[in-house]
């Protein structure tokens, strides 16, 4: 399976709109990924007289994917900026 490792930062802000704090703007940062492989139940797909095999991510849902082709992103960090003044 592919691994993406992500760092998150969210600046969260209080308005007369809404109750409580709630983010605005999230922003993730690419930190790492570590490759799964090739994929071990390639697809064969036929149109006409042609055939081909393609990696099952290309076909299948993420549920019925090979170990190798299944994508699990896992966020490193996760930091809160909160503006104390009010949005008006």
């Amino acid at each position: 399976m592919t691994i993406y490792l992500v760092d998150v930062e969210q600046v969260i802000h209080t308005c007369p709109a809404h109750e409580g704090p709630h983010p605005y703007d999230t922003r993730r940062t690419l930190v790492d990924v570590i490759p799964g492989g090739p994929c071990r139940a390639p697809v064969t797909v036929r149109c006409g007289g042609q055939t081909a095999l393609i990696p099952c991510h290309r076909h299948e849902p993420a549920k019925r994917q090979c170990g190798a082709c299944r994508v699990i992103v896992t966020e490193r960090t996760i930091t809160n900026h909160h503006l104390t003044e009010v949005a008006g």
